[in-house]
């Protein structure tokens, strides 16, 4: 039973050195070893550190190049100078036996196991492990003696056996597209990181065809890969992320306004600006040129904006509208005895007392011919003055002023008619009533420009027993503009 259980154990630790024939890549290692990236090469798995439970029936596990054994628990270990490593008490029986070994009863027995690490030495009472990692071979110590080593081994000057690096030594086989890793007592050829082996080649590996090894875009190159992002993105610390970039905050090129989107951005420009041609900087917007209908006079172009003039005698209202100014009210160059008139535009002075002679003013503002002088039998019989002020380019025909008796006579008929200041006939004078008459507008007049129109109301009795007259002088003041 001992011997079987030996003899397992010797099978368990040997390591063979085989060129397989499967597909390997560069971060497969063979049964018992994983790929180590910093040295770049296969090392060994302590099984015993990662296997719950590795041994069974009380026995102890100890690692192996690529495996590990089961011992007794009184098992000892030697390492080259053969001191004990561990050493467990004489089991419970026994007598006659050397302390630190179990008693035995097969025959002596002692082994090398290929591939370094361990000699099983079993005596007649005794059963010992040696481990010895650097030396696979226990070596006596006459320098004079040759030793024979395992194959894979060679005698060193200190008369042990050491491992044959073949890959340095350059005895290995392995061919040119491949790397060669020395392992204790043998090598293996593997194919170098990005590639795998395809029959006897090895062939580039094409990461970019394993997803996801690129967040955006994969190249692939001889052994490796890199990845690159879109336009607008940028790769991460980990080199394979792209994150979005911010142009906004990294080179803003806008002109005015910038706005950050997924992979890009877009610039605005403030009110009163347009984009340019080149979707970068901002062009002014001259809004007088878009429409004419934007100021009531006059429309001045600002850098964004735009703003409105009125011409003299105007003030601007509501930003676009124009709206004469009544200098009568605020200032004006009148005298005295002179009365101001405001119109459109303007403002003009007249007498107070604008009666010429034979007339004289009346208390209400009446300019009346006294019937006693002979002078006035020939002249209406009295004028009042009025004013008026009218825009240019009004349109016709148009009612712009009412005439009415003030006084009313019994059995009496009157009749009205423009007696001056019709000459290019723009007006028309229409009886509405026995006692009044609306002034029409039937030309458009254009200022600035000032009217004198006499209107006469003529007064005949019934019977034709008194005739008598009264005039209306109006001043009509057409303004500059149609506003």
């Amino acid at each position: 039973m001992l011997k079987a259980l030996f003899l397992t154990m010797l099978t368990l630790a040997l390591v063979k050195s085989q060129d397989t024939e499967e597909t390997i890549t560069y971060t497969q290692c063979t049964d018992g070893y994983e790929w180590d990236p910093v040295r770049q090469q296969c090392k060994d798995i302590d099984e015993c550190d990662i296997v719950p439970d590795a041994c069974k029936g009380g026995m102890k596990c100890v690692n192996h190049y690529g495996g590990y054994l089961c011992l007794p628990k009184t098992a000892q270990i030697i390492v080259n100078n053969e001191q004990p490593q561990q050493e467990t008490p004489p089991a419970e029986g026994t007598s006659g036996a050397t302390t630190g070994v179990v008693a035995a009863s097969s025959m002596a027995t002692s082994g090398v196991l290929p591939g370094g690490g361990f000699v099983a030495i079993a005596g007649r009472n005794n059963f010992v492990i040696r481990r010895n990692p650097a030396d696979p071979q226990r070596i006596p110590s006459n320098p004079s003696h040759r030793i024979q080593c395992a194959a894979g081994y060679e005698q060193s000057e200190h008369n042990v056996c050491q491992d044959i690096d073949e890959c340095t030594a350059g005895t290995h086989n392995c061919r040119a597209d491949q790397v060669c890793i020395n392992l204790r007592g043998s090598f293996a050829c593997q194919c170098p990181p990005g590639y795998q082996k395809r029959g006897e080649q090895c062939v580039d590996i094409d990461e970019c065809t394993i997803p996801p090894y690129c967040h955006q875009r994969c190249v692939n190159t001889p052994g490796s890969f890199y990845c690159q992002c879109s336009p607008g993105f940028q790769l991460a610390a980990n080199n394979y992320t792209c994150v979005d970039i911010n142009e906004c905050d990294a080179s803003n090129q806008c002109a005015q306004q910038c706005y950050n989107i997924l992979g890009s951005f877009i610039c605005q420009c403030n009110q009163g600006y347009e984009l340019s041609s080149d979707r970068l900087n901002c062009e002014d917007i001259d809004e007088c040129r878009t429409s004419s209908y934007l100021c009531q006079y006059q429309c001045v172009n600002e850098p964004g904006k735009f703003s409105c003039m009125c011409p003299q005698g105007y003030q601007v209202v509501r930003s676009r509208t124009c709206q004469d100014i009544n200098e009568c009210e605020t200032t004006n160059e009148c005298r005295e005895d002179e009365m101001c008139w405001n119109y459109h535009g303007g403002f003009r002075c007249y007498p107070r007392n604008p009666c010429q002679d034979p007339y004289i003013l009346t208390p209400e503002n009446r300019c009346v011919c006294p019937v006693s002088n002979a002078m006035c039998r020939e002249l209406p019989q009295s004028i009042v003055y009025k004013y008026m002020s009218i825009r240019s380019d009004r349109s016709v025909p148009s009612d712009i002023f009412q005439i009415q008796a003030t006084t009313i006579y019994a059995n009496t008929i009157n009749t009205f008619r423009i007696k001056s200041g019709n000459e290019n006939g723009e007006f028309y004078l229409r009886q509405t009533s026995p006692v009044s008459a609306m002034l029409v507008l039937v030309k458009s007049l254009s200022g600035p420009r000032e009217h004198i129109v006499d209107l006469e109301m003529l007064t005949v009795s019934s019977i034709g027993t008194f005739r008598t007259s009264s005039v209306l002088r109006l001043t009509i003041i057409v303004g500059p503009f149609s506003f």
